[in-house]
């Protein structure tokens, strides 16, 4: 298998997983491990963090499936146009909107088509015209260029097997003086070989993630300037989770060792000046 059907195989498994989630009774999703009040045995919503203090917070949008609070963080204004990558049942636009306000402008875009349904009847549901959500791949994103003040994601991009397209195309859709504020997870040190390979780990965020200073590395590599960490925290996995891939020996030498699974919120901008090169134009 090339690395164009690996990347694709790993696409499909991501989409059948979310979309699996998003259709999922509410009331079983929060009771069952599939949900942010559930067991551990489901890795994806093991690093879920709180939204109930945020306005604009709604939940029956909310799967438990993020890392972070990008939107806390993202510094979106009155009349912004923010753009969430892998938006979900639409949790973190139904936020951005509160901030960016009736002037304002909110797209999600998400490649699983069950979830974009999800977040179209919520909002619908509440009347918000400003919302809008695209079924799309963010490596290829369906917006035109220099449109966002400001794009936010929350534990999407580590689900993404190339990454720095993914990156490129947020410099290509960010208005020059655009930032965004994103939630990932990375990787500090090596994780045990059977962790990164398994495919529900990879569905949870884990095994499809990166060294921290890759990931670093690649922002400031396609052209982005004011790197900042905004947050970040550790994430344990539980031991009922670990069963499943280590044996108790090799759960110990993890625990004792150096490698860490860590959830980052990242913040970049896009300069504003015009002589600035970009990436991909030749000019450097």
């Amino acid at each position: 298998m090339n690395s164009l059907e690996k990347e694709q195989e790993l696409k499909e498994l991501v989409k059948q997983k979310y979309g699996e989630i998003a259709l999922q009774d509410k009331a079983d999703n929060m009771a069952s491990c599939c949900g942010a009040g559930g067991c551990s045995t489901e890795v994806y919503n093991i690093m879920s963090e709180d939204y109930q203090h945020l306005e604009g917070y709604q939940p029956e949008a909310d799967l438990g499936l993020g890392c972070g609070l990008p939107t806390q963080f993202a510094l979106i204004k009155e009349g912004d146009t923010v753009i969430d990558l892998g938006s979900g049942a639409g949790n973190d636009c139904f936020v951005a909107r509160q901030e960016a306000g009736v002037s304002g402008k909110v797209i999600g875009i998400d490649f699983t088509p069950a979830m974009i349904n999800k977040a179209r009847e919520n909002a619908e549901k509440r009347g918000f015209n400003n919302v809008e959500f695209r079924q799309g791949d963010i490596e290829h994103m369906p917006v035109t260029a220099n449109v966002a003040d400001v794009i936010v994601s929350n534990c999407v991009l580590n689900l993404v097997p190339n990454k720095d397209a993914v990156f490129k195309e947020i410099y290509r859709v960010l208005k020059p003086g655009g930032h965004f504020s994103i939630s990932d997870i990375v990787l500090e040190g090596n994780l045990p070989e059977p962790i990164q390979q398994a495919a529900e780990m990879y569905a949870g965020c884990v095994s499809g993630a990166i060294q921290r200073s890759e990931y670093l590395d690649l922002i400031v590599n396609n052209g982005f300037a004011a790197l900042t960490v905004q947050k970040q925290k550790p994430i344990e996995i539980p031991d009922d989770i670990l069963n499943n891939y280590l044996s108790a020996e090799e759960i110990e030498t993890y625990r004792n060792g150096d490698a860490r699974i860590v959830s980052v919120t990242v913040f970049a901008q896009k300069p504003l000046e015009a002589g600035v090169c970009a990436p991909g134009s030749g000019c450097c």
